[in-house]
């Protein structure tokens, strides 16, 4: 017997229809199912319960600055491989891959913009290239955003979403920790504020060095910051751990940091403290 051979009289067959890939997207948090398009108009935030997506450095970039307009600088500058390192691949080939994928030559991009009309030495790190690890190039980039701020005599701002120091380059990457650090006591013994913006994620050495010595610290909401890893942390101390420790929300809490701010609000946030540095520089001159 032949079974469901014919269509019943009256009644069309159709073929389902295929959904186009990268409508529609899921919420890691909610699971709500997002239309692209809503998501992108919403800043990369859930409308439902306010998840932030991470966002590329050009978007921060848009976000932050007037006009969205960047003079990038060091934007040559190219990772070599001292260590003849290789895992899975080598190093270079694995820098070839990250620079054809994301159209950067490292983790970050640096230059001058102005935010309200004040003008600032800006670096926003990039997760899509190996992770937003700091490496030499990296270092170099911050250490040179950091001596525009003082040569210039303008503020500094840095926007970190990073796994924290690059394991290829060893030795050399976790020196760029002391190189940038040295650089922020400079700056701060001239008084020039320096605001830090941590964005999921911002951990290990970066945590560890420049993105935890802003004047003023501020997240992103739900952001995961720390140093090392809830697993590694757990079988060091051999204790439970609290539940969201590593979050931006645990961290104001604790007194780590100074202000959760929404990625609609960030710009805003950004202008009125470098308002209130401005005022307190004046008032002691």
């Amino acid at each position: 017997m032949e079974w469901f051979k014919k269509a019943r009289e009256g009644i069309i067959s159709q073929k389902k229809k295929d959904i186009p890939e990268g409508l529609w997207t899921k919420c890691p948090r909610c699971s709500d199912i997002i239309y692209v398009r809503q998501l992108e108009e919403n800043l990369s935030t859930c409308p439902n319960c306010d998840y932030h997506f991470r966002i590329k450095s050009s978007d921060y970039l848009k976000l932050i600055l007037d006009e969205g307009e960047l003079e990038e600088r060091d934007q040559g500058l190219i990772s070599g491989d001292p260590l003849q390192f290789k895992d899975s691949k080598k190093y270079p080939d694995r820098i070839k891959s990250a620079r054809k994928n994301t159209g950067l030559n490292d983790a970050v991009v640096c230059g001058i913009g102005k935010i309200d009309g004040r003008t600032v030495s800006i670096a926003v790190m990039d997760f899509a290239f190996i992770g937003g690890s700091m490496g030499s190039v990296v270092g170099e980039k911050i250490a040179r955003t950091i001596e525009r701020a003082i040569q210039m005599q303008i503020p500094l701002l840095i926007v970190s979403c990073t796994g924290g120091a690059r394991m290829q380059e060893g030795i050399l990457s976790l020196m760029q920790m002391a190189k940038t650090s040295a650089l922020l006591a400079q700056l701060d013994d001239l008084r020039l504020p320096y605001i830090s913006v941590l964005t999921n994620p911002t951990t290990a050495g970066v945590m560890a060095s420049y993105a935890s010595l802003g004047d003023v610290i501020i997240a992103e909401p739900g952001a995961l910051l720390g140093f090392a890893g809830q697993r590694v942390i757990k079988q060091t101390i051999r204790q439970d751990l609290p539940e969201g420790f590593q979050s931006s929300e645990f961290f104001q809490e604790h007194g780590f940091l100074d202000k959760i701010v929404h990625r609609r609000d960030l710009k805003k946030t950004i202008s009125l403290f470098l308002d209130y540095f401005s005022n307190d520089l004046q008032g002691s001159a």
